[in-house]
């Protein structure tokens, strides 16, 4: 979130006159008077910089860098207060009051953000050991809907964190203009529904955002290393980046596959030839997981229920194929 251009204008100009009435107070000579000016335009610059990665950063770290900036400032303070006892000069009193009033808040400001940082870090790590995070959830895997069936099971069992962009991302699919862009939305919301009323799983919303990011999959990846947990999708090309960021990865689509039935070649299966395959005289049947089956000189039992026999096994990027020859004569 950038700052307002009149706003960092208005900080840049107190600064700048801040400084010159600082340098009329100590002499009349205009050229000191402007290298003063100058010395505190430089220090808005860097101040302004600081509000805007404050700005980028999440309310704890904010938080933080006040309460340092407090302590740093009450500190500057402090050690100003015995300036006049050890300077005898006043004329250079004044500036090296306010430089180190200045110094000391910055340091306590970044201090600040620095320990609340390593502090989080610990308590995330107390929290994971107390609940355990399975994996940061995200839009396709939703939509998908068979993570839900795998968490009624129980082979998952700890904490799935739900982003709040991604729910963003999923109403705005849900009140899309597209009707099959609305119906993947609806059934995105649907299956988060039932996953929370199931035991074995806790759904967690995140409220963890990133404004200078605006790609859903790099917020994702910047979430997962945040977190330090996989991230659960079916989506190839996110699979892909995340592996490239040492991501682990659960894909759905993976397990899958991992999960079917193991045929071997000349095994005899009973399948129903549905279609015709795009070869001359081949039938296409289905097993119960979606396998394909093609079947040399199946074409002329469409409709009907065959003994094959498994000739080969072809595994794709987009699944397996099963190729047998028609046993039934």
């Amino acid at each position: 979130m950038p700052l307002n251009k009149t706003i960092s204008a208005a900080i840049l100009l107190s600064y700048v006159l801040f400084g010159c009435l600082l340098g009329f107070s100590i002499c009349n000579a205009p050229e000191l008077i402007a290298a003063i000016g100058f010395i505190f335009l430089l220090i808005g610059v860097g101040t302004l910089r600081l509000l805007v990665l404050w700005l980028r950063s999440d309310v704890f770290n904010v938080l933080g860098g006040a309460v340092g900036a407090i302590i740093g400032l009450l500190t500057g303070m402090v050690i100003a207060w015995n300036f006049p006892i050890l300077i005898d000069n006043p004329e250079i009193v004044g500036p090296i009051t306010g430089l180190s009033i200045i110094v000391t808040t910055l340091i306590g400001s970044q201090l600040g953000a620095t320990k609340i940082r390593e502090l989080r870090e610990k308590i995330g790590k107390i929290e994971k050991g107390v609940n355990k995070i399975v994996g940061v959830l995200d839009t396709s895997v939703i939509i998908d809907g068979r993570i839900a069936d795998i968490c009624e099971t129980g082979f998952l069992d700890g904490d799935l964190i739900i982003p709040q962009f991604i729910l963003q991302e999923l109403q705005t699919i849900a009140d899309s203009s597209e009707s099959i862009k609305r119906t993947r939305g609806r059934r995105g919301l649907d299956i988060l529904n039932k996953m929370k009323k199931q035991a074995f799983v806790k759904i967690t919303i995140s409220d963890s955002d990133y404004p200078s990011t605006k790609e859903v999959d790099q917020k994702l990846i910047q979430m997962a290393k945040e977190v330090g947990c996989p991230i659960i999708t079916n989506d190839f090309n996110l699979n892909k980046v995340a592996e490239v960021h040492s991501i682990q990865v659960l894909n759905i689509n993976q397990l899958a596959n991992a999960l079917k039935p193991i045929v071997l070649p000349g095994e005899i299966m009973r399948v129903q030839v549905i279609k015709e395959g795009k070869e001359t005289g081949q039938g296409i049947a289905y097993l119960d997981d979606g396998t394909m089956v093609v079947i040399d000189n199946g074409k002329k039992f469409m409709g009907k229920n065959i003994d094959a026999t498994v000739t080969s096994v072809l595994q794709t990027t987009a699944g397996r194929m099963i190729f047998a020859t028609c046993k039934t004569v």
